[in-house]
């Protein structure tokens, strides 16, 4: 049981980082941005790529030197999803909802066969491994690697938090979000308002993206489609478009995915991961945490 509660949180924290930028995007803009998962995916190359060029790892720097490849994946996907936003989305913020959807998955298939074209359709092995000596804590059985990497998840988005909730920038984010034109009378400069929080939504999945290149030991051009609708899944049972819910909803569906693969079979994880939010989508849609709100016009 324990062993089940632990994969759980650690396969949960990656899907809470990825899920945040879904839902601080929604949240400002009420965009679903499909693309969101390919920036993971555009991470993990990033990191793979950084690794490569810097050649051999000394024996014992391997989590020191991944965790500067973090920062520099982190600066790298939060300037592309801030191009992103510019080029693709922010001509079309008047526009019909329907036609920035489109959008939204016409940059998701870019970004994916882009990556293709650049990096090859074989899959790459990331030049970082984090294995390491497995510890036994209450019957569970971990490692220090997996330790440090919920570690810096947890750092991240307590770090989001705090400048969510106690930070002029915040505040900014928080009134657009309630209500963009009054914000805008009030001084808020909200297009850089709304860059800075596809700079940073873009800068935590690139960071889970490197992350899960280090412990998974490969990655390839499709790896960010299925995680980025586990994210959209986990934003949705949480309340997309509230923080501390998309955390809680990332780290329950890890958990769910965890113990319904015990369950029901390896095979069958998926399945039951996108079974939950169908469930969720019909019996709560607003989330555990969300609420119903009425859109103004």
């Amino acid at each position: 049981m324990t062993q089940l509660v632990w994969n759980g949180l650690f396969v949960g924290s990656f899907y809470a980082l990825v899920a945040l930028g879904y839902s601080m995007v929604y949240g400002i803009i009420k965009l679903l941005n499909f693309a969101h998962g390919d920036l993971y995916m555009l991470g993990a190359f990033t990191g793979f790529a950084v690794l490569g060029a810097v050649g051999g790892v000394p024996g014992g720097m391997a989590l020191p030197l991944l965790l500067a490849v973090l920062l520099v994946t982190m600066a790298v996907t939060g300037l592309a999803g801030v191009a992103l936003e510019r080029i693709a989305y922010r001509p079309l913020r008047r526009a019909p909802r329907l036609s920035l959807l489109i959008t939204a998955v016409g940059t998701s298939f870019a970004l994916e066969y882009g990556m293709r074209a650049a990096a090859g359709a074989d899959p790459r092995v990331y030049p970082v491994r984090l294995g390491g000596t497995s510890l036994e804590i209450l019957g569970a059985r971990l490692t220090l690697q997996q330790l440090v990497l919920v570690g810096v998840a947890v750092v991240l988005m307590a770090g989001l938090n705090l400048l969510v909730t106690r930070t002029r920038e915040g505040r900014a984010m928080r009134a657009i979000a309630l209500d963009p034109r009054t914000s805008a009378l009030m001084g808020i400069d909200v297009d850089a308002v709304i860059s800075r929080t596809f700079f940073i939504g873009s800068a935590l999945a690139g960071a889970a993206g490197v992350m899960a290149g280090a412990y998974y030991g490969k990655i390839d051009f499709l790896m960010g489609f299925l995680i980025g609708l586990k994210a959209f899944t986990a934003a949705v049972i949480g309340g997309i478009g509230n923080i501390p819910g998309t955390m809680l909803g990332g780290l329950l569906l890890g958990l769910l995915e965890s113990f319904g693969t015990f369950w029901l079979g390896g095979e069958w994880r998926d399945v039951f991961a996108f079974g939950v939010l169908i469930l969720f989508l019909t019996v709560r849609p607003t989330g555990l945490l969300g609420e119903r709100v009425t859109e103004r016009v």
